[in-house]
């Protein structure tokens, strides 16, 4: 009998300690999978047709965009020389912009202005675009170098691009600028000439820069009522003196900062700006008493 007994404990014990996968093989319990089978009609499918292929090839070889920010980040990596140990310096600076270099579009509308500036072959950008109504619309980060002056100089300077802000104005060079457009102006350069403590005679016009190529903006911009408010120069109409016989013209141009290496457009140029009424070649008994004062006032 205690042998039977110990048999039927032995087989008990066996049979209740099998592995876990025997266990749950043997529980009644556990859930039980189901494959549900689908009848297909085989008249239900339509085949892609080569239409339909095409439109997906042309669809998949569209550009990826990369935003500005993407490009950035790319540049910066090509900067990195992998051939040396890369160990970050703590102290240094970004593009700090100096001069602003106002333009007018020469266009018909802000939104044509835009769509050139995204265009990849017009090889033109500005940091800023100004409607007519006086919207503002930035273009690009102020700590970018735009490429909207071009061959340019003044004074010293000869890579206006890497220096300055571009600003375009929505203006087609033959009509004045209405008023709420320039408030708009006056607000973004006291917005820069503060944040970058840009000095108030580096805000310049296009034709200032490169007079030999450029007239804008043109002569309906009103320079005088910029200066009033800090940006720019202009002349006093009340001390008007004449110059003495021995002032070189030439050197009070090339000082006030024109490139008179074509001296004729250095001139239309200054004209254009502060005579307005008169764009000659030449510089009249006025005009020379109003580069005089110029000279004397500022530089």
């Amino acid at each position: 009998m205690k042998s039977f007994c110990y048999f039927l404990i032995v087989f008990w014990l066996l049979t209740s300690c099998g592995t876990p996968k025997q266990r749950i093989l043997h529980n009644a319990s556990a859930p039980v999978l189901r494959a549900d089978t689908i009848k297909i009609d085989p008249d239900s499918i339509r085949p892609a047709s080569i239409a339909d292929s095409l439109v997906e090839k042309q669809v998949m070889a569209l550009p990826v965009a990369i935003t500005t920010e993407d490009k950035i980040n790319m540049l910066m990596r090509e900067g990195i020389n992998k051939n040396a140990d890369w160990s970050e310096a703590a102290h240094y600076d970004i593009r700090k912009p100096n001069f602003v270099i106002i333009h007018h579009t020469a266009q018909n509308s802000i939104q044509q202005t835009i769509r050139t500036f995204q265009l990849d072959h017009t090889k033109v950008s500005a940091h800023y675009v100004i409607g007519k109504d006086g919207r503002v619309v930035q273009m690009l980060n102020d700590y970018l170098r735009s490429w909207h002056a071009g061959r340019s100089k003044w004074g010293n300077v000869t890579d206006l691009n890497s220096v300055s802000l571009g600003i375009e104005l929505d203006n087609n060079g033959k009509e004045p600028f209405p008023d709420v457009q320039i408030n708009a102006l006056l607000v973004l350069l006291d917005t820069l000439k503060t944040k970058y403590q840009i000095p108030f005679t580096n805000f310049l016009g296009h034709a200032d820069v490169a007079p030999a190529r450029k007239n804008d903006p043109s002569v309906f911009f009103p320079w005088k009522r910029l200066a009033e408010q800090g940006f720019g120069v202009w002349y006093d109409d009340s001390n008007l003196m004449s110059p003495p016989t021995n002032f070189n013209y030439v050197d009070a141009l090339r000082i006030i900062g024109y490139d008179v290496s074509n001296l004729n457009a250095a001139i239309v140029a200054f004209k254009r700006k502060f005579i307005i009424t008169d764009v000659s070649k030449e510089l009249t008994d006025y005009d020379r008493r109003v580069l005089y004062n110029l000279y004397r006032r500022y530089f």
